[in-house]
This record gives structure tokens, C-alpha cells and sequence, in this order.
């Protein structure tokens, strides 16, 4: 007896070579199939206006399969199919699964996409409606035993397939309009109000949601790399709908929860603030591809090119001379920003790959930059008219918006004179506007240019210094302390920034007062204002190294501050403080790595500028022994180098101090000295 090559195949185990297909669906499991995706087709939505012919159409022969299936469903339910009839319907199925497949990817396209691509997707349909009307052709419907009106409604439905339309005109003109006002931007044209709302109209783009979707879909579609063909095309037209957007949409953004407790920002379509800790210390973004530098500092990868390009080879944030411009990947920080990003629904890994190559395309793209242009220009002269609340709000945050991404936005914002109109609102009762102004202050002073605006608007450093004090939220005074970091990133302005008595306490109070991220921020500011040697002398006064050591246990920066400090003059200051040496070697034994760095390098200079009033609160510190001996061996390259020197400085006193015992003047020396540091 033959054996079953089944069994076999079952009984040999999952080691056995011999797989077998999945057994196919019986003939009712088909028909029901058939019946089920032919009435999901049948109540298609259109995805956009133009393509309501072509969906229409699917539409409707889908309603006669459904039906004639379900006379089918009837008729096999006596007995099994004859086979040709069931091959048949089989195939059948496959081509109502690829019609599905089509109306599911239009359904996730944006709809400037669709219209560009509507060429192949017409081409599609019209394969996919010939290949179906030759399989209803070849139907046995006589030995189905069909009844005359069913096989009327198979012979309708394979004579309307077999219609399939080309594309109508309308589309193809609807199409050449899009490309043409493309072309017309790049010529420097702006578009005429009324043909713009036409031609979005007929796209299916009538409302600031649905325009707001659109570039959404777009971006990601452009991201994701959906059509190398049209990529050019897509850019211009993301400028081009913001600009609609502005000029045709009152696009009104949801409030800022003033009045709740925890004073928090929502706002529609913009995810939560990202922690300090994964935003570059450079642009402030989110970063997308965290790199160490030589110091040890993390920066994004774009914006720390940047700052290589430009010539200097020192670290941003520590202001150190970098031993080399290597740029070692982040992974475990990049892991940790991608965990965030999903959890709080924020685009990263669709953008990552791809985000300096679309930067760089859209700044190649003359109709992207010059839509850009005129969205700037647009909203900078309604914004000088806009005389509510209401009105200014809205406008201003479309600037905030346009000037988050991209310097060619920036600079567009920035030479349209923005800054002199957004200082004043910075004054302003409205919880929303006021944010939005700071903020857009704040996006804005990333380019270099507009440094310079702003630090020449008038009253526009008091202004910053009124939010940091004044502001209605906590979000709206962390964004105003940002900005005085970003200004001070510029040499001269940080010197006059430091001689501003006001912005220093407006600085040292939120580190005080604020939460978190406010802190982080704050201090950030303050430890590039320490930079400025010509600074300390008023920081002190103000009160910063009080305040950086009350927060030295909780943020990492904080001993940053007390090094720069203690380098210009500040280290006796810092001396006189109770416990503060015996916090900074709290602070090297437990600290972060940064921190560790910075507590020891601030110990170094602290002995190293005031000598045996140093030296002795450090040895009289108990452990610290233990703690140089521990990040000699464990600690960051810098950290080693920094301990070494601590080091020596003890080994130096402690000899010292056994000399002058010996002549009877002794002082309490270390009683413990381990073998790393007894070493010359």
C-alpha cells in the first residue's frame, strides 16, 4: 500500500526536510471569502475627490460580485464545485486581494502623492479590471448551475470591467496645475489666493486639519523614501501647503492649560517636551543620532558636524580642547531617545536615516525655499497687524512652527523681521501667546544670524529676563533660560548677558525654584556664562556657586559650574561655603561620569589656586583617599587624569605635614594612603 507522503511528513518531525503547503480553503470557505472581501470593496471610501470616479467604479462592480456570490454560497451549499469552476474563483480571490491591497495603500497615501502618481495607479487598476473580466470570462458558469439572472449580473460585471476608463481629463488637468504653481513659485510668482483655494479644493484639502494632515503625510512619505520620482515635487508642495496653511486656513492652535495645577503645555499635533538630557546642547532638538566627543560630551551628529565644519575644535558645552574630532555613536542613549519616542507616539526611526539627506534636499529645492520665503514674509506682516490676543496667538505659532527645523526657515523668519514683533508679546496675560513667543524666540536664536537680531531688539534681553521671572508657565520661563544659553553660545554676547545683573538672578532663581528640566536648563546658561572670566566676579555675587552646590547631588551639571568657577576666579568663594569641598568629594565618588569629572577637576583647581586652606578641607574629607584611588582606576580618561593630579596634590601636603611633625608642628595627616597613590 502507498504510503501518505502527509503522514510521513508528520511523522518525521519538525527536523524532516519535507514541508507541505497549508491545505487549501474548502469550496465554501472560498465562496465566503469571495462574498466577504467583494462587499468590503463594494463600500470603498474615496480617498480624495479626484479618484472618485476610479473608486466609484470599483464600487459598483463589487456590489454585483457580492451578489452573484452569494447566489454561489447558495448553489454549492448541495455538494462540492466542479474543480475548473473552483481554480477559477480561486484566482478569482487573489485579484480581489490585490484590488484591496490598492485601496488600502491609497487610503494611506497623502493625497498630493496620489495625484502625482495617478498615471501608474490608473495603469494598475485597469490591469487588475482586464485580468478580472477574462476570469469571469472563463467561468463555468453552466455547469455551476446558475441561475439566468446571476449569470446576466457576471456577464454585466465582466462588460464593465472590461470599460475601465482611462484616466479622466479633469485629473490629468488637476495634475498639471499642482506642477505648474510648483514651477510658478520657483520663478518667485506668488500664487494667486483664489486659484490656490481652488486647486487644494479639488485635492480634498479644504480645512487647516485636513492641510495639516497632508504635510504630515507627506514628510513621512519623503522620510521613507515612498517615491525617489516625485521626491523633489513632494518637498516643494510640504512649502507650499504650509504656506496655504497660513494664507487660506485660520489653523488655530489648541491653548496651553494656563490654569492647570501642574502648569504643563499641551498643544495640538506636538508631542511632550523631550527630557533635557536627549536634546543637543547645540540646536536643543531632539536628538536623532547621539555622538560622544573626545570630552566625553554627547551631541547630535548633525549639529556637532556642524561645529567641526565651521573650524573649531573645542567641546561646545565644556568649552575644552578636544584631543581628537572622532565621533563615537551614543547606542545606549540612542536606545534610550527611540524608548521615549514611542512611548509618547513622536516620529523618529521613519526620520533618522534620512534627516541631514532631506535637509539637504529641501535646501536644493528652489520652489521648497522660496514657498518657505513667502510663508515667512506672509506671516511676519500679518503678525504686524494682528491686534488681539486671539489673532497674534495663531499667527505666532505658525512662526514658532516654521522656525523649529531647518536654518533656511530661521533665516527666512529672522530677515522678514520677526524678532522686533515677537519681543513685545513676550509681556503678554496670554499664557498661550507668551509661550509661543519665547519659544519662537527661542527656534529662532539657533542661527547665528539671528543672535545678532535679537541681541540688538530693543528691551529684547529684558524681556527674556521679565519670562524667567514672570512667566505664566514653567515651560515658557525653561524655553526663555534656553535662549540665553543659545544667545551666550556667541563670545561677545556672553560677556554682556554675564553683566546683566537681572538675567544672572532670573538664572539662580530657577535653579532654585524650578522642576527639573527647568533646573537643567538654567544651569546650562549659567555654566556658559562662567566661560566669560570678566562673569564670575557677578555670578558669585548672585549667588550661583550656593545655589550649584545645593543642586550638585541632583544635577550633573552643577559641578560643571563650580569648575569653570573655581578656573576664573571663583575658588575661594566656593572654599568659604560650609561643606561645600566635602560635597564635591561626595559628588566624585557617586556622581555621574561628567560629574565625577568635573567634581575632581573643581577639587584640582580649588587646591591648586588657594593652596593649604584647600587642601586641608579635602584631606580632612574621610575617604577621599579611596575616592581618588577608585576613579584612578575606573573613571573616564579625563576622570584618571584629573584624580592623578588630586592625587599628587594630597601626596604633596601629606608629605609636607609628616616634615612638620617631625619638627614638632604637626598637623592630622591621612592615616590610610593606598599603594596607587604612595606611587611617585
Amino acid at each position: 500500500m502507498a504510503s501518505d507522503p502527509r503522514a510521513a511528513a508528520v511523522a518525521s518531525g519538525p527536523s524532516s526536510s519535507v514541508f507541505l503547503p497549508p491545505p487549501s480553503p474548502s469550496d465554501g470557505e472560498l465562496l465566503r471569502s469571495l462574498h466577504r472581501l467583494a462587499r468590503d470593496l463594494s463600500v470603498v471610501e474615496t480617498p480624495a475627490p479626484f479618484l472618485r470616479a476610479a473608486f466609484a467604479s470599483i464600487s459598483r462592480r463589487s456590489k454585483l460580485l457580492a451578489a452573484a456570490f452569494d447566489d454561489l454560497l447558495l448553489c454549492s451549499a448541495a455538494g462540492e464545485m466542479p474543480r475548473s469552476a473552483s481554480l477559477c474563483l480561486r484566482e478569482v480571490l487573489l485579484v480581489l486581494q490585490r484590488f484591496k491591497a490598492v485601496v488600502a495603500d491609497c487610503s494611506a497615501r497623502s493625497r498630493m502623492l496620489l495625484l502625482l502618481q495617478s498615471d501608474e495607479m490608473e495603469a494598475e487598476l485597469r490591469e487588475l479590471h482586464h485580468d478580472l473580466a477574462t476570469l469571469l470570462d472563463l467561468l463555468p458558469v453552466v455547469e455551476l448551475g446558475l441561475a439566468d439572472d446571476v449569470l446576466d449580473v457576471l456577464a454585466l460585471a465582466s462588460r464593465q470591467c472590461r470599460r475601465c476608463s482611462p484616466a479622466h481629463e479633469a485629473e490629468q488637468a488637476l495634475k498639471a496645475s499642482v506642477l505648474s504653481l510648483i514651477q510658478e513659485i520657483e520663478r518667485e510668482i506668488v500664487p494667486e489666493r483664489e486659484r490656490l483655494e481652488e486647486i487644494l479644493e479639488e485635492v480634498g484639502i479644504n480645512d487647516p486639519a485636513s492641510c495639516s494632515e497632508e504635510i504630515e503625510s507627506l514628510e513621512q512619505e519623503i522620510g521613507d523614501r515612498a517615491s525617489e520620482k516625485w521626491t523633489s515635487s513632494m518637498i516643494a508642495l510640504v512649502g507650499l501647503l504650509r504656506y496655504a496653511k497660513c494664507v487660506l486656513f485660520s489653523a488655530t492652535p489648541r491653548p496651553s492649560d494656563s490654569n492647570s495645577k501642574a502648569d504643563v503645555e499641551v498643544e495640538d499635533g506636538e508631542p511632550p517636551a523631550p527630557p533635557s538630557d536627549f536634546r543637543c546642547p547645540i540646536s536643543l532638538d531632539l536628538m536623532r543620532d547621539p555622538v560622544v566627543v573626545a570630552s566625553g560630551q554627547t551631541y547630535d551628529r548633525e549639529s556637532i558636524d556642524r561645529w567641526f565644519s565651521s573650524g573649531k575644535s573645542t567641546c561646545p558645552k565644556t568649552g575644552q580642547v578636544l584631543a581628537n574630532l572622532e565621533l563615537v555613536p551614543n547606542k545606549a542613549l540612542k536606545n534610550l531617545i527611540s524608548k521615549w519616542c514611542r512611548e509618547n507616539g513622536v516620529a523618529m526611526e521613519a526620520c533618522e536615516a534620512s534627516k541631514s539627506e532631506q535637509a539637504q534636499a529641501v535646501a536644493a529645492n528652489k520652489a521648497a525655499l522660496e514657498a518657505a520665503r513667502m510663508t515667512a514674509s506672509f506671516l511676519v506682516r500679518k503678525l504686524s497687524v494682528s491686534f488681539s490676543p486671539d489673532a497674534a496667538n495663531r499667527v505666532v505659532h505658525e512662526i514658532r512652527l516654521l522656525s523649529k527645523s531647518g536654518s533656511e526657515n530661521r533665516a527666512f523668519v529672522g530677515e522678514a523681521g520677526a524678532v522686533p514683533l515677537l519681543v513685545p508679546l513676550l509681556y503678554s496675560e496670554d499664557a498661550g501667546l507668551q509661550l509661543n513667543a519665547v519659544t519662537a524666540l527661542l527656534n529662532l536664536s539657533i542661527l547665528e544670524a539671528n543672535k545678532k537680531r535679537i541681541m540688538h531688539a530693543d528691551g529684547a534681553v529684558e524681556a527674556v529676563a521679565h519670562i524667567m521671572s514672570s512667566g505664566a508657565t514653567w515651560r515658557a520661563k525653561e524655553n526663555a533660560a534656553a535662549a540665553v544659553l543659545s544667545l551666550a553660545s556667541v563670545h561677545s554676547y556672553r560677556r554682556r548677558l554675564g553683566r546683566n545683573q537681572s538675567v544672572v538672578e532670573k538664572l539662580v532663581h530657577l535653579v532654585r525654584t524650578g522642576p527639573t528640566s527647568t533646573k537643567k536648563d538654567a544651569l546650562a546658561a549659567l555654566l556658559t556664562l562662567a566661560g566669560e572670566r570678566e562673569n564670575v566676579g557677578k555670578l558669585v555675587d548672585a549667588g550661583v556657586a550656593e545655589v550649584a552646590l545645593s543642586t550638585i547631588s541632583k544635577e550633573e551639571t552643577a559641578a560643571a559650574v563650580l569648575a569653570a568657577l573655581a578656573k576664573r576666579g571663583g575658588a575661594e568663594a566656593i572654599v568659604n561655603i560650609d561643606g561645600a569641598v566635602a560635597r564635591l568629594v561626595a559628588e566624585m565618588r557617586r556622581g555621574t561620569d561628567w560629574a565625577r569629572e568635573n567634581a575632581t577637576a573643581a577639587l584640582v583647581l580649588l587646591c591648586r589656586r588657594l593652596g593649604a586652606p584647600a587642601v586641608t578641607q579635602v584631606m580632612a574629607v574621610p575617604g577621599v583617599e579611596w575616592a581618588i584611588w577608585e576613579l584612578m582606576s575606573i573613571g573616564t580618561e579625563r576622570a584618571r587624569r584629573k584624580a592623578a593630579s588630586l592625587g599628587r596634590i594630597c601626596r604633596r601636603w601629606a608629605a609636607a605635614s609628616a616634615a612638620d611633625g617631625e619638627r614638632g608642628a604637626g598637623c592630622p595627616v591621612a592615616t590610610v594612603v593606598p599603594p596607587a597613590m604612595m606611587a611617585s
